[in-house]
């Protein structure tokens, strides 16, 4: 069966394609929402005196502060946390409380910081990047692995990318960190799947790759449980560890992006590349031989 499945190269290369397009399509469409810590801004935890409604939250403090947005990214348990998208004094925040509930925590970012801050994210992503493509062909000294185990990496992020502008994940600099951990986890992967197919040379391509498959599904399956595990208890039973929910989210989203990734797109560009090379190989032997 699995033969038959990667017979079908076309098809186990075009359908991670689409799906990219996919991706960059919410990308470009919706758009991932930055995070204070990203865009600037100002993010606050509030302790109510009773509990309140997101929209009278929301109405009591845009009426007094007169600011262009308020979001509530969580409100349980006399517990609020508000992000504003202007800079605002602590103070004057205080005051626009007006009675309502007490300040825990409080942290504004300007304009100058945040975009330095969306700089480095810029530059760690291309410098991850970089510094995989160099390591996958020193190890390989192939250009099609290398650029396949490449590729697969890049499209993990574009999925998780596209996934976080659908379930309106924001980018901050967890949600960063949780990328540039895809790309480790991705290369992790691939290289196994490229080694099982191009190293080793006992059984068929077939047999490799599902003993590959199974050793990676089994990798990925239990790392996705452990990330749903992880976003259902900080979503339900601690929703003030927004981090982690993010963190999570991500990693769920670029891991099963991983598998259809490794699976498809790898799996095809590797067995298509091996039949070129045994074909190229026959046929020199014919011609040597005539």
């Amino acid at each position: 069966m699995l033969e038959k499945f990667m017979e079908n190269y076309k098809l186990l290369i075009i359908v991670p394609i689409i799906i990219a397009i996919l991706s960059l399509a919410c990308l470009a469409t919706i758009g991932i929402d930055e995070s204070v810590d990203l865009k600037g801004g100002t993010m606050a935890e509030v302790t109510l005196n009773h509990q309140m409604s997101n929209d009278q939250i929301t109405s009591q403090i845009q009426s007094a502060l007169h600011v262009n947005e308020v979001k509530i990214i969580s409100n349980s348990n006399n517990k609020a946390t508000i992000e504003l998208s202007d800079k605002v004094d602590v103070g004057q925040f205080k005051q626009a409380l007006n009675g309502i509930g007490t300040v825990t925590s409080y942290n504004t970012v300007g304009p100058v910081l945040s975009q330095e801050a969306m700089n480095q994210v810029y530059w760690a992503l291309l410098f991850a990047f970089i510094f995989m493509a160099i390591t996958v062909f020193f190890v390989f000294r192939e250009i099609v692995p290398a650029f396949a185990v490449i590729l697969s990496a890049l499209f993990d992020i574009i999925y998780a990318a596209g996934g976080m502008a659908l379930l309106n994940v924001p980018l901050s600099i967890a949600s960063v960190g949780a990328l540039l951990m895809l790309i480790g986890y991705s290369v992790d992967t691939d290289i196994m799947l490229t080694t099982r197919l191009l190293k080793r040379k006992n059984g068929t391509v077939v047999e490799r790759a599902t003993e590959a498959m199974k050793t990676g599904l089994t990798m990925s399956i239990a790392a996705i449980a452990a990330m749903v595990v992880l976003y259902v208890v900080t979503d339900i039973f601690m929703p003030q560890a927004k981090t982690l929910s993010e963190i999570s989210m991500v990693l769920i989203l670029g891991l099963v992006a991983d598998i259809i990734n490794t699976w498809f797109m790898n799996l095809g560009i590797l067995r298509k590349y091996i039949d070129f090379k045994n074909n190229r190989k026959h046929n020199h032997k014919r011609k040597v031989g005539a």
